[in-house]
């Protein structure tokens, strides 16, 4: 039997922009092509023939020459920038879209989640939709009804389970989505960037139960912009880049470098345009974030820009650092009063100095505000530095979690009564 879970040769996917599709066309549609081709007739008669502009399409390959192979038992990162191609692949390896060219054979049960509440009827209720993504997936009722609790209880929507999916929220769509998914045992797990509309507790369950899923040996493909978890949980990664794969390695590291500038000394997150609200009073648009000194003084400086929409009162900032799980471990206040006033870009410069930490990866989260009930904005945690060395001198063993993160200095004396 083969060894080989998903196996893409030469794998494309074109998109027409601009195109026009005359098997849904609309009553508008309608009404303006006959508009048009009356205006073209009146111009013929006075004996114009200039055309009507109209727009051109334009072919646009989401994906472009795309092979690679993944045994069974892999977990398998792909990362890449927004639009890069990443969900297209996915989507094309779900059966979801069809490939302009290429193929792609799948040798298993497939579980995807991609969006959030994608594959819900949303007139179904949360139980009635367990069962039909379990029978979608190829499960008999007998083995959706011996997972049925479990789902239940790791999604958290017992209270919600008779009520229609279409009254979920985007959290509770989400959590049922990705219980449905990981508790149906598929043999290759397709995870899409989802995690980012959960809370922090929830992200933990997830990145959690896809390490319990990996370690059963079935395969694991998961998109992220999580640095962390791609770094946590998978032992290879494809980089996606334009529609083409710019690299395929086990070498992790090497490929988060890659992608995102993140090494142990710096990282850097800019907002999406298309991200900003009009409800918005203040928002950050970019964050830089390097480290500096060595052991036990570093130090985090970070340049931020936010962008004013609207009047406000004044507001602050802070800083949030986590561990790697995601843990709280310290917040910084470089000025805990209000300071940003009103309509304007501000450029900030703010230099947080760290306690001894352990080696390992910590991430930054920002928040604005004008008072801590009052949120004008938060991002994160969206920044990641690393800590290489140990802040204990001549530590000949390495540290662990189980101790903490922190390394509080401390000292030792011996009375001289006790010397010897």
């Amino acid at each position: 039997m083969s060894n080989i879970a998903l196996r893409v040769d030469g794998l494309g996917k074109k998109y027409s922009i601009g195109e026009r599709r005359a098997a849904y066309k609309t009553l508008r549609d309608g009404v303006a092509t006959a508009a048009e081709g009356s205006l073209r007739s009146l111009g013929a008669l006075f004996g114009r023939t200039g055309s009507i502009p109209t727009s051109v399409p334009t072919d646009y390959w989401a994906l472009r020459n795309v092979s690679f192979e993944v045994k069974h038992g892999e977990v398998v990162g792909i990362i890449g920038k927004n639009g890069a191609g990443k969900s297209t692949l996915l989507k094309i390896l779900s059966r979801i879209t069809q490939p302009t060219e290429g193929r792609a054979r799948v040798c298993g049960r497939v579980g995807s989640l991609l969006e959030v509440g994608t594959g819900f009827h949303p007139e179904l209720t949360g139980r009635e939709n367990i069962y039909m993504n379990g029978a979608i997936l190829g499960m008999s009722k007998a083995d959706i009804e011996r997972k049925f609790d479990e789902i239940v209880a790791f999604a958290e929507v017992d209270a919600y389970l008779d009520t229609p999916v279409k009254r979920y929220s985007s959290g509770m769509q989400l959590r049922l989505g990705f219980a449905v998914a990981a508790h149906m045992e598929p043999e290759i797990l397709i995870v899409d960037e989802v995690l980012a509309v959960g809370d922090v507790q929830f992200q933990k369950k997830c990145l959690g139960k896809i390490g319990e899923v990996a370690r059963g040996g079935r395969t694991v493909l998961f998109v992220s912009h999580n640095m962390t978890a791609v770094r946590t949980l998978c032992e290879r990664c494809l980089v996606i880049e334009k529609g083409a794969l710019a690299e395929d390695t086990k070498d992790v590291a090497q490929a988060v470098r890659r992608y995102g500038g993140y090494g142990a000394g710096s990282s850097r997150w800019v907002r999406d345009s298309s991200e900003f609200r009009s409800d918005q009073k203040m928002a950050f648009t970019s964050i830089d974030c390097q480290i500096s000194g060595d052991q036990p003084q570093h130090t985090i400086t970070l340049t931020v820009e936010l962008r004013s929409i609207r009047q406000h009162a004044p507001a602050f900032i802070a800083f949030d650092i986590t561990d790697a799980s995601m843990t709280p471990l310290m917040q910084a206040l470089p000025k805990p009063e209000g300071f940003l006033h009103h309509d304007d870009v501000y450029q900030l410069l703010v230099e947080i100095d760290l306690p001894p930490l352990i080696p390992g990866t910590y991430r930054i989260a920002a928040w604005v505000g004008s008072h801590f009930n009052s949120t004008y904005d938060s991002v994160g945690p969206v920044l990641e530095f690393s800590i290489t060395t140990s802040p204990t001198p001549r530590r000949s063993f390495p540290h662990t979690q189980d101790h903490g993160s922190l390394v509080p200095r401390s000292r030792v004396s011996v009375p001289v009564s006790n010397a010897y």
